[in-house]
């Protein structure tokens, strides 16, 4: 891609930012130069206000190991070893690594794919799968569509799934969690806001919610489920110790499915019966029929 000052102009750049060209390009500079000049004079928001204008391109970019102060790419990055990026890492499409992945903000219009552990000093976003062989730490909110890790999740700020979640390990999140379909963890579950899912709600371990819980499916507990809000579920509720909403709160299963079916499709079951419960089929741990 070549621009001009002309074509450059009509995408309505900031003022500053379009001296800089002026000053510093010439016509018929290739996009991923111009790119590249960008991040060189420090002007890195410039850059990637660039790559959202004119998109990302089929260019691969093949390392053994990346350590730099920013990279703003327009294509794939292959990186055979560890990645270590002071500032903004960003990728037009997909990030590879063989090892770990660290940087002040990571940023893929398509995949993003660790060997190893990924840490993100700011926020992380991708347009498609973040997966991870080792862990995912964000210091701010992470979006991404599918998200895939071997060992835990601990995310300080949002977590907005357009897809699915599968976290190898304890889950935890500062802030609210918002899944498109099913939330999984080998572990214990929690976040400090809100948590919603589309699809189900299965942790390994305790599930605890600093707001209001909602799974339009069921939610499954290897421990206990808490909330400082309500807890509801579209289907099933089942916890291996008490489920437990907060003061005032009530707790509501088969939210989504007829009263007549919530015997084989709706069951409650819990250490206790929970306090509050308006909605559901009350079954005791003890009880030989399997929850639904």
């Amino acid at each position: 891609m070549e621009f001009s000052k002309d074509f450059l102009k009509a995408k309505s750049p900031c003022a500053a930012g379009f001296r800089w060209f002026i000053r510093h390009q010439h016509e018929g500079r290739d996009y991923q130069l111009l790119l590249d000049n960008l991040v060189r004079d420090g002007r890195i928001e410039d850059a990637c206000w660039l790559l959202s204008q004119f998109g990302p391109t089929d260019a691969e970019l093949h390392l053994d190991h990346l350590e730099a102060e920013a990279l703003v790419f327009a294509g794939s990055v292959i990186v055979h070893g560890d990645v270590r990026v002071a500032g903004v890492l960003r990728v037009g499409r997909s990030l590879q690594v063989g090892a770990g992945i660290r940087a002040a903000r990571l940023e893929a219009g398509e995949d993003i794919q660790s060997g190893g552990a990924i840490f993100c000093g700011g926020a992380l976003q991708a347009g498609g799968t973040v997966k991870a062989a080792w862990s995912v730490e964000t210091q701010g909110d992470l979006a991404c569509e599918k998200l895939r890790t071997g060992w835990g999740l601990d995310c300080q700020g949002n977590l907005t799934l357009s897809g699915e979640a599968q976290i190898g390990q304890e889950l935890q999140v500062a802030g609210d969690i918002r899944c498109a379909k099913s939330l999984r963890s080998g572990g214990a579950l929690s976040a400090q806001g809100n948590i919603h899912a589309s699809h189900g709600i299965d942790a390994g371990g305790d599930v605890h919610c600093g707001k209001h819980l909602q799974a339009d499916w069921g939610i499954r507990a290897r421990g206990a489920i808490t909330a400082a809000g309500a807890i509801k579920a579209g289907e099933t509720l089942q916890a291996e110790s008490d489920i437990c909403a907060g003061p005032g709160y009530g707790v509501y299963a088969g939210l989504s499915v007829q009263m007549d079916a919530w015997e084989d499709c709706a069951t409650v079951r819990a250490a206790r019966k929970p306090e509050g419960l308006v909605s559901g089929h009350w079954q005791a741990q003890h009880a030989d029929r399997a929850v639904a």
